[in-house]
């Protein structure tokens, strides 16, 4: 079973009914506004698994010089993130090969992936950004707290599953600091999800 592959399809499925409950969701404004104050001018942002684009047309409302280039395996995500989004660049994209771009970038932005790659996928898009990024360059990353071990299968409301991962703040800021990454903000949320309580976890490195 191709965990990666039920993933992803199922983000494709439900983009619609996603954009309809996130699209608005005020929640994580504050980190965006921290990721935007550390941007120079005109910085040049990546952002991986954009979704139908909510955080992009937040970054774009703060700072609408930014460059951005955001994408997404999911091509009905995309597609919808074009439509609230036509200032920004976008591209198909499987986070998991940001090695493969011919580019460099002043920021990679990882808004909610992290949820949906196992250790060593997260451990490698880290890496990866470090070779993408330009000096001095910003990581945002985001996840969910909790025992990598209770990483599983997840069904939603419309019976759709997603395979979860659970993440530590200390794994995470690990990873970063094994790449050469300086934790400059660490910011924990409480987000309820149905009867559970989850707690999401927000990073923002610094290239060294």
């Amino acid at each position: 079973m191709d965990k990666y592959k039920i993933t992803f399809e199922t983000w494709n499925k439900i983009a619609d009914i996603y954009q309809d409950k996130f699209m608005d969701i005020d929640l994580y404004d504050d980190t965006y506004d921290i990721f935007c104050e550390l941007l120079n001018d005109q910085a040049e942002v990546l952002e991986l698994a954009c979704g139908p684009g909510s955080i992009t047309k937040y970054l774009l409302s703060k700072r609408p010089d930014l460059q951005i280039l955001a994408t997404d395996i999911a091509p009905n995500m995309l597609e919808l993130a074009k439509k609230n989004n036509p200032a920004a660049k976008f591209q198909l994209l499987d986070c998991r090969k940001i090695n493969e771009l011919n580019q460099s970038f002043d920021a990679v932005l990882c808004g909610f992936c992290l949820p949906y790659l196992s250790f060593e996928d997260c451990d490698k898009l880290i890496a990866d950004s470090f070779q993408l990024l330009n000096d001095r360059g910003l990581l945002y990353l985001s996840a969910i707290e909790g025992d990598y071990a209770k990483s599983g299968f997840e069904t939603g409301g419309t019976g759709d599953q997603c395979y979860v991962y659970y993440h530590s703040e200390k794994a995470i800021i690990d990873q970063m600091n094994k790449y050469g990454f300086e934790a400059v903000s660490s910011i924990k949320k409480k987000y309820k999800k149905g009867e559970k309580i989850d707690t999401h976890l927000i990073i923002i490195g610094k290239k060294r």
